[in-house]
């Protein structure tokens, strides 16, 4: 069993989701797809600064942990988000943040209780 097999699943599936999202060629891809609203056929890379061996790689990743699905058509590959698979994500996160969002500590730290105050701003500005 290594280290990681130690903590509850949740924090595990969390953790790979985070792990999936940490690249910002990643967050473009998904984003790419969003904002179409609808299954790219063709190749995504024209869409992003980088080559069609990297983004397949990225796009390899995200399938790896299902935020997206590949289906193949011919000579192309129609990529979807799978909305099932984020929805899940972000109950994850919503459960993780709970807690730190309920709690009333005041941090003491200078930088920590700028970053508080500017936090409960943009939240008060979101209403």
């Amino acid at each position: 069993m290594n280290k990681s097999e130690k903590f509850e699943d949740s924090l595990q599936e969390l953790a790979q989701f985070a792990r999936a999202i940490s690249h910002p060629a990643r967050l473009s891809i998904l984003k790419y797809l969003a904002e179409t609203k609808t299954c790219i056929s063709g190749d995504i890379s024209d869409n992003l600064p980088l080559s069609r061996t990297t983004v397949s790689q990225h796009l390899k990743e995200l399938r790896d942990i299902g935020l997206i699905h590949g289906t193949i058509d011919g000579l192309k590959i129609n990529y979807c988000l799978c909305q099932s698979s984020i929805e899940k994500y972000i109950q994850l996160f919503d459960t993780f943040f709970d807690p730190v969002k309920a709690s009333t500590n005041d941090c003491e730290i200078a930088e920590c209780a700028i970053d508080i105050k500017l936090a409960k701003e943009i939240d008060k500005s979101n209403i």
